[in-house]
């Protein structure tokens, strides 16, 4: 017993060294507190040993108190005190009743670290403990006491409450050697024989184990802002930081519209590819007219002037008796000559070039005729949001028409809405109808 009580104090004595070190040398440093104050009670199970015709069921009460100090954010020691009350069970002639008390020394280790939790949430925790410890049996059986040389391993999952309080549970195992007595008082035998009749030595070895389940509340003191186990670290911190950071580099450099300007820079973020743009990524538009330079330019290379289509008519197609001018009437009033939009957009896609030619050659070769714009979405959003969609497209396609010398009284234009005609599903069908189709007269 004198060389477990010598252990104990020689345990007790470096904890207290190491305590003052460490405060010596982090006073200036604390940025979490390191000290707690575990206060809990529960449920037990005491399973060996017993002698015979003694038995014990899980039952109250145990409770325990511990203080501990964590030198860093992953470890920590502790001293801890507990009492376990083991009475048999009311069914039983053979009663008993025992007082278990417990004195130990622990070292705590924040599992939370190994698994990432101070980095996905600062609420919940897990920290494991383990050590040895001296215990003392009583017995209404025994006029003595029965000590015990002890060892324990628990697991402790947390939650905070506030920076000074958690709440917790635990379940640890306490294993007991040296036994002289059954947990529930009766005498165990000194001597034993084995399978063979060969006489045995004392049947004292790692012989007692217990079981406690335990909730309880943890008070977190000292200086710091946030309890030492849901402290991130501050190399945590500034790693969290820089990814963050370059998350946003990555973003902000990212160039969505491929116009050649960042998105940082970007002030028009939905430029066609092709255009070119200023270095503020806004279409150059000289003549302030809401047209980008490239689609007039675009226009003005390619319709052809009236003569040089007088030199290229012919007459009529012998096959169908359809003349040019009534087959180019055909195809754009069927729906073969288009204008086609991105999703959520009102600028017309650079390929959608060759369908506003088309008009523009049509109506500069025949003064007399006039022709309606009409707008349409897909069904991706907001019915009432669509419907100004599809009228602000029909709009962008008539002032670009206006701007390559089409008379604004020979045009017209609306907007359908939501064209329902094809898979809503299917992103090639929705880009068919995000479109302004033109009907002539």
């Amino acid at each position: 017993m004198k060389k477990i009580l010598l252990i104990a104090l020689a345990f007790s004595g470096l904890f207290a060294v190491a305590q003052d070190e460490m405060e010596t040398k982090t006073k200036s440093e604390v940025t979490f507190k390191r000290w707690a104050v575990d206060l809990s009670a529960g449920v037990h199970k005491p399973t060996r040993p017993f002698t015979r015709g003694y038995v014990s069921t899980p039952d109250l009460w145990q409770a325990n108190l511990g203080a501990r100090y964590m030198f860093t954010r992953s470890f920590g020691l502790g001293l801890g005190v507990g009492y376990n009350s083991i009475q048999s069970d009311d069914d039983i002639t053979n009663e008993f009743e025992s007082d278990y008390l417990r004195v130990s020394l622990e070292g705590f280790v924040n599992l939370g670290n190994f698994v990432n939790l101070d980095r996905s949430t600062q609420k919940f925790n897990i920290m494991g403990h383990g050590g040895i410890g001296v215990g003392f049996l009583n017995t209404d059986i025994q006029t003595e006491t029965d000590h015990h040389l002890n060892f324990m391993v628990g697991i402790t999952p947390q939650y905070r409450i506030t920076n000074n309080l958690a709440i917790f549970t635990d379940l640890t195992i306490i294993g007991t050697t040296r036994n002289h007595f059954g947990w529930d008082g009766g005498t165990l035998p000194e001597v034993g024989f084995d399978r063979d009749g060969a006489l045995t030595q004392e049947n004292r070895g790692f012989e007692g184990m217990l079981i406690n389940a335990s909730v309880g509340l943890t008070l977190y003191l000292g200086k710091g802002n946030e309890p030492a186990e849901f402290d991130i670290d501050p190399v945590d911190s500034k790693l969290a930081a820089l990814e963050d950071e370059v998350a946003t580099l990555v973003r902000e450099n990212a160039d969505d519209d491929k116009d050649g300007v960042p998105n940082y820079r970007d002030r028009d973020n939905t430029t066609e590819s092709g255009v070119r743009v200023d270095q503020q990524g806004r279409a150059i538009d000289t003549n302030k007219n809401g047209i980008p330079d490239d689609m007039e330019s675009t226009l003005d290379a390619r319709y052809a002037s009236k003569g040089d289509l007088a030199s290229l008519k012919q007459p009529l197609d012998g096959r169908n008796g359809v003349s040019e001018k009534g087959l180019i009437k055909k195809l754009i009033n069927e729906g073969y000559v288009n204008v086609y939009f991105k999703f959520n957009s009102t600028k017309p896609t650079l390929y959608s070039m060759d369908a506003m030619n088309t008009l523009v050659t049509y109506m500069k070769n025949n003064p007399s005729a006039t022709a309606t714009l009409t707008g349409y979405a897909d069904e991706l959003g907001n019915p009432d949001y669509n419907k100004n969609l599809s009228e602000r497209r029909a709009k962008m396609v008539y002032d670009v028409l206006i701007a390559s010398g089409v008379a604004a009284n020979r045009l017209s234009h609306n907007g359908d809405g939501e064209d329902a005609s094809v898979d809503k599903n299917s992103a090639e069908a929705r880009q068919l109808v995000r479109r302004v189709t033109f009907r002539v007269n």
